[in-house]
């Protein structure tokens, strides 16, 4: 009976025991995660091989900083409401635009179809005859005055111009003068690139029309019309870019 009270006694002993707890795992540790610096925001820029829109040029010509003395009028009898607005690159303006048909006589631009023809224009082509109006798009710059001198803001017969219509653009060169007081004139050429209806009498458009001249520029010969394009897209795009930057 002693042996099984012992054994009895014994289990009791080791119910009672302490037991030791199971040594704990450590845990993993939350690595930190790694610091991503931040890049300045850069404004989206047009790729090179997508034309430039008339949306850009419009909201960079959007503020007008006068260069211009003086306002100019759309036509005879009108409000002098238009300055001539300016940029480190450019000079613009907005108006209308009336048809000039001056220059080489042609099938749609002659004395018959213009009462107004003049068979001269304030720039000659590389062979001494006056531009085709309508063959050559070309803007006309006021003749200068005391309200502005397009001469003292790096424009000249050549000169490459951007022209914006809706969400139309096409390029030109400075390709005559007109009157001193009056603003918004292209040649034939410029109306139709831009569906325009080009007719001297009764063509053009009343208003909506922008164009941006681009100083120290030039196209020589002054008909290229391929290098006026060329030029004028990379100038277009580089006047955005310049907005953008600034």
């Amino acid at each position: 009976m002693r042996v099984q009270s012992f054994t009895l006694a014994a289990a009791s002993a080791a119910l009672l025991a302490p037991t030791t707890p199971p040594t704990a795992q450590p845990q993993p540790q939350p690595q930190p995660r790694p610091h991503r610096q931040s890049r300045p925001y850069a404004p989206p820029v047009a790729r090179p091989d997508t034309p430039v829109r008339a949306a850009d040029l419009l909201a960079r010509t959007q503020d007008c900083v006068a260069v211009s003395r003086g306002r100019y009028r759309s036509d005879n009898g009108a409000p002098a409401r238009i300055p001539i607005c300016g940029t480190a690159d450019a000079v613009f303006w907005k108006a209308d635009m009336d048809i000039d048909c001056d220059g080489r006589p042609g099938p749609r631009c002659n004395r018959r179809s213009d009462p107004h023809f003049a068979a001269t224009t304030a720039y000659a082509q590389s062979d001494g005859r006056p531009l085709s109006a309508e063959r050559l798009p070309f803007v006309v710059v006021p003749a200068p005055s005391r309200i502005w001198d397009y001469r003292d803001h790096g424009v000249g017969g050549g000169s490459v111009a951007a022209v914006v219509y809706r969400d139309r653009v096409r390029y030109a060169v400075v390709g005559d003068t007109g009157p001193r007081n009056i603003i918004g004139e292209a040649s034939y050429a410029t109306a139709r690139a831009l569906s325009i209806r080009p007719h001297p009498q009764g063509g053009g458009t009343p208003s909506g029309v922008t164009y941006i001249v681009f100083k120290n520029s030039g196209v020589s010969p002054i008909e290229d019309r391929a290098a006026a394009a060329t030029t004028g897209e990379r100038l277009a795009r580089e006047f955005i870019e310049g907005g953008l930057s600034g």
